[in-house]
Parts: structure tokens; C-alpha cells; sequence
């Protein structure tokens, strides 16, 4: 019996992990887009392969190798859609998901090969893929400047591209986060962030009015609040979706097309409850810990290798980061408050291992840089960054604690009254109590009649018994 409630167990415990490892897909309108084409595939790149290799002009050995590296990401996206998991998300493919994991996957193996070179091979492989960024420059541009002199056309002079990038990205990130108190810790010390590695990268300085208002206020603030109010829309939402083959009209299978790259479901998280314990807690720490080495390693590697920050290199990366999170995050969370989920995602653990080598790399390729380091301001960061990531998780434990006993009430008040509202209830007490009042009455007539009638009967049995008795007394006189 032991050993068959293990294999239950471990079943169970499998099932949890599928769930999001490999997401199956259960509304299946096409049935062509979702059965395995292996052999059409494998014909398809044989003769893409074949075509390019032959058809090319082999100019120069530069463009060679480039070719030859971008057929060989090529091969190896097409065999990510074949054997990689399909992650937590099925929309709107599965095989979308597959390639984004498959692009993850190269980012790490080409971060690994980067840890184990020097700066100026580095410097020299990106100078060979990108020519423009030769004799490029840290960013310069300085935002402290002039902080008492405030006016609206300096104001507005922040209002770029960068700001509105800003503020749509806090949009995405509290919609894969979707808590209020784990976004703002993430802004707030994301500001002491900045403060605190400003010696370090000059680029940080900012007016008080740019950190504060603009940034936390408006930015973080409002894409957070934004981001949240979608959030409950979707909670609300009720999902049916319906084959596109059952739908008769044309604008309405345009409109099922459209809505197959949204979510095909959305459900409510909780990260910290009542009665999670310190583990939980902890994972939620370090959540917060590795979002802010995550942007600290956005600033430190364009420092160091001397990248723009308009240049794609950027674009692309935070991009990519954002795209893997999303599933990463998912899994992260299942992990962290299923007690069943044993596995940490896949997907998860290749972001996680891609925050840490890039850290490594900045480490290793910055030595000068962090040679000016001011120690007590990184054990001033760590020990602020614990203290507010602390709070933060003791507010949300006393908000899921009052959460709970309001629900809880709820119920009850609505279990009181399910049956009965109030009105009815009062009007039905009222009949009941008639009732039984008048019950008593008649038990009480016929208690009492039934007494009555047989005092009678004892007063003529009584009766009887005398003038039997005064009879007998008359004949033994005689």
C-alpha cells in the first residue's frame, strides 16, 4: 500500500510540474496547425539550406561566417519547435513559445562563451557584427543638471522615447506580476537602486523631481495602476472561445483570429497567504533581489562594452528578457505556492541562468569599473533593499490576513441568508411562532378534555360503587 500511494504521489506531483513545463492545449479550433509535420518540416529546411548554400555569392569570409552562423540558429529554432516544452502559455502557438525558449537557450550558451573571453575579444566580436559602434562611447548624457531651475520646458525635454518605453514596460511587468505590493517595492528600490550605484555610473544622477515624480509617480505609478485595472478585467472575464469553423460570418472568424493571440485564460495569484511559511517568504525575497540585478546588468554591460542606448544591442536584449519573463515568471510563481510543483519551470531556470552570467560577465569585464567601488554603499543598498523587501512581504501577509477573515465573514453572512433573506425570514419566524402558539392551545383543550372526561368517568364510577355498597348494608340488616 506504501509503495502504490508513492507512485500516486509522484504521478500527481508530475502532473503539477506539466502543467507548467508542458502545457497542453485543450480548444483546438484547426486541427492542421496543431499535428505534427516532421517530415514537411524537415524537407523544408534540407531545401532552404540547399538553396542558400548554393545560390550565394561567397565574396568574402566575413559574410561567410555570418551566413553560416545565421543558418545554424536557423536549424536550431527549427529544433527547439520540436523537442523543446511548451512552457506555461499555448497562445497564440505553442510552437511561438517553443522558439522564444529555444531563443533563450542560445543567449545563454553565447553569454557562456562571452564569460570565457577578454574584454577587447568581446569588444572585437561586437565590433565585427555591428562596424557602427567602432570608437563608440560611454552615454554621456546628463539628467542632474540644474535641478532648482524648474520648468515645463525642461519638463517636457524628459518626455522622450525613453520615458514612454519606461512607462509601457511597468505596464508588462505588473501584468506577469499582477500584485500592487510587489510592483511598488520593485519601483522603490529600483530608485535606491540608482542612488546607490550612482558613483559607479554617472548616468544615474537624476533631479529629485525627475526621480520622484516623473519616474515613480507618473511612470512606475501609472503604468502599475494601468497595469493592475487590466488585470481585473481579465479576472472577470468570462473565457468560451468557439471554433473558428462555427462561426458563420467573416468579420466575426477576423475577430476570432484576432483573439487568438490573446490569453486563452487568466486566474488570480496570490503570492503569500495566512499561512505560507519562511520558504515562501524567502522566494518571494529573492524575486525582488534578482528584478534589480536584472536592470543593474541592462546599465552595467552597455557601460562597459561601450553600447548606445538607443543601439539595437539594447532593444533586442530587453526585449528578449521581457519575452522569456513573462513564461518565467508563471512558472516561477507555481513553483513558489504549489506545495506539489517539486521542479522548478524550465524556462525559469534558463532566465535565472541568464541574470547570473550576465552579472559574472560584468564582474569579470568591469574590473576597473568596480575597482572605484564604495563598499559602504553596496552594504547600505543590501541592508535597505532587505528592510523594504521585508516590509513589503509583512504588509502583504497582514492584507491577505484581513483578505481572508473578510471573506470569511462574507461567507458566513451569505450562508445566514441564502435560504431566508431578511425580510422573509422575519415574516417566516412570525408564521412559525403562530403556529406553535396555536398548536399549544390545542394540546392545551385537549389535555384538559381528556382530564375532565375522566374525572367524569371516576365521579360515576364512584357513584356506582356507593349505591352498590348501601344496597348490600339494607340485606344483611334484614
Amino acid at each position: 500500500m506504501a509503495r502504490k500511494g508513492q507512485k500516486n504521489t509522484t504521478a500527481e506531483i508530475s502532473d503539477h510540474f506539466s502543467l507548467i513545463n508542458e502545457q497542453q492545449v485543450d480548444d483546438i479550433t484547426l486541427e492542421f496547425f496543431y499535428k505534427p509535420h516532421t517530415l514537411t518540416l524537415l524537407l523544408i529546411v534540407v531545401l532552404t539550406a540547399l538553396y542558400f548554400a548554393f545560390t550565394r555569392d561567397e565574396v568574402t569570409s566575413k559574410e561567410n561566417i555570418r551566413d553560416g552562423i545565421c543558418c545554424a540558429v536557423f536549424f536550431f529554432l527549427v529544433l527547439s519547435v520540436l523537442t523543446f516544452p511548451n512552457g506555461p502559455f499555448t497562445r497564440p502557438h505553442p510552437a511561438l513559445w517553443r522558439i522564444v525558449f529555444g531563443i533563450g537557450v542560445l543567449y545563454l550558451l553565447s553569454l557562456v562563451f562571452i564569460l570565457f573571453q577578454s574584454l577587447s575579444d568581446v569588444k572585437y566580436v561586437i565590433h565585427w557584427l555591428y562596424p557602427e559602434l567602432r570608437g563608440s562611447e560611454p552615454d554621456s548624457k546628463e539628467y542632474a543638471v540644474n535641478c532648482s531651475q524648474i520648468t515645463m520646458e525642461k519638463i517636457w525635454s524628459h518626455f522622450d522615447v525613453f520615458l514612454f518605453s519606461h512607462f509601457f514596460c511597468w505596464i508588462l511587468k505588473t501584468m506577469v506580476v499582477r500584485h500592487y505590493g510587489i510592483c511598488w517595492t520593485m519601483s522603490i528600490t529600483w530608485e535606491i537602486t540608482e542612488v546607490a550605484f550612482i558613483h559607479l555610473l554617472p548616468n544615474f544622477a537624476e533631479c529629485w523631481w525627475d526621480q520622484l515624480i516623473l519616474d515613480i509617480l507618473i511612470c512606475n505609478g501609472l503604468g502599475i495602476w494601468i497595469g493592475m485595472v487590466i488585470c481585473k478585467k481579465l479576472e472577470m472575464r468570462s473565457f468560451k472561445w468557439e471554433s473558428i469553423r462555427n462561426i458563420p460570418s467573416t468579420s466575426g472568424k477576423i475577430r476570432r483570429a484576432v483573439l487568438q493571440f490573446t490569453p486563452a485564460s487568466w486566474t488570480h495569484v496570490r503570492w503569500l497567504d495566512p499561512t505560507s511559511s519562511y520558504m515562501r517568504v524567502i522566494a518571494v525575497y529573492i524575486m525582488l533581489v534578482l528584478w534589480q540585478v536584472n536592470g543593474l546588468n541592462t546599465f552595467f554591460l552597455k557601460h562597459i562594452l561601450l553600447i548606445p542606448t538607443s543601439h539595437s544591442i539594447n532593444i533586442y536584449r530587453v526585449v528578449l528578457i521581457s519575452i522569456i519573463g513573462a513564461p518565467s515568471i508563471r512558472q516561477y510563481y507555481c513553483y513558489v505556492t504549489d506545495p506539489m510543483c517539486k521542479r522548478l519551470g524550465t524556462q525559469c531556470w534558463v532566465l535565472c541562468a541568464i541574470v547570473m552570467t550576465e552579472t559574472l560577465i560584468s564582474m569579470k569585464l568591469g574590473m576597473e569599473v568596480f575597482a572605484q567601488t564604495i563598499l559602504t554603499n553596496v552594504i547600505l543598498w543590501l541592508v535597505v533593499q532587505m528592510l523594504i523587501s521585508s516590509l513589503c512581504v509583512y504588509l502583504m501577509v497582514v492584507f491577505a490576513r484581513r483578505s481572508q477573515h473578510k471573506e470569511s465573514r462574507q461567507n458566513d453572512a451569505n450562508m445566514s441568508t441564502q435560504y431566508w433573506p431578511i425580510s422573509e425570514s422575519s415574516q417566516y419566524s412570525k408564521v412559525m411562532d403562530e403556529q406553535s402558539n396555536n398548536l399549544a392551545v390545542h394540546q392545551n383543550n385537549d389535555l384538559s378534555f381528556i382530564y375532565q372526561e375522566r374525572r367524569n368517568g371516576h365521579m360515576k364510577t364512584g357513584r356506582v360503587k356507593i349505591k352498590k355498597r348501601a344496597k348490600s348494608q339494607k340485606s344483611g340488616g334484614n
